[in-house]
């Protein structure tokens, strides 16, 4: 049980996490004129940012 509860918390964080890091400061700081390899930096750290929070999801799922 106490397993269970451990891993319920670090998904509750994780949704924290996203919720902040998809929130408008953030996504406020990446929103400028720069490129990354011809994609716009916004782009960028929307998809790098959703990449690592699936990869941490499936960290916390499969322990």
């Amino acid at each position: 049980m106490n397993e269970r509860k451990l891993k319920s918390e670090h998904l509750i964080a994780l949704f924290l996490a996203g919720c902040l890091l998809f929130n408008y400061p953030l996504l406020a700081l990446f929103s400028q004129d720069g490129l990354v390899g011809g994609i716009p930096l916004l782009y960028v750290y929307i998809f790098i940012t959703w990449a690592v929070l699936i990869g941490l999801l499936a960290v916390i799922i499969e322990r």
